[in-house]
């Protein structure tokens, strides 16, 4: 059987691995078999972490709202249950930013919210 040299596409497949490891730690940006599980590993974080990123701002929306309500003399659910029977149809990305950056705009809704629940 013919000896099989590793040629360029082996040095390209390598060099492409290790240029996908640059700035890792230790061994895992210099040595090809170590890069090559961590390269795997961090795209599956990669996607994971996409998807986990819309939660974590949800949770984040979350507790913005729900401080802005309390200071308004609401929870989180009687103020988002008020603003739903108000027939305000906002979402928590708007609302949180109204929390943090309009407080008038926002106790102004809470009174809706407030006076819908009654």
């Amino acid at each position: 059987m013919a000896r099989v040299k590793g040629g360029y596409v082996t040095r390209r497949r390598r060099k492409k691995i290790l240029k996908l490891a640059k700035g890792y730690v230790g061994s895992k940006h210099r040595l090809f078999k170590t890069a090559q599980g961590q390269v795997m590993k961090s795209f599956l974080y990669a996607y994971r972490d996409r998807r986990q990123k819309k939660r974590d701002f949800r949770k984040l929306w979350i507790t913005r709202i729900n401080a802005a309500a309390r200071i308004n003399g609401l929870s989180y659910n009687r103020f988002m249950h008020g603003l739903k029977t108000a027939g305000i149809d906002m979402n928590r990305k708007m609302l949180a930013d109204l929390a943090v950056n309009d407080e008038k705009a926002f106790a102004d809704l809470a009174a809706k919210a407030k006076e819908n629940l009654k």
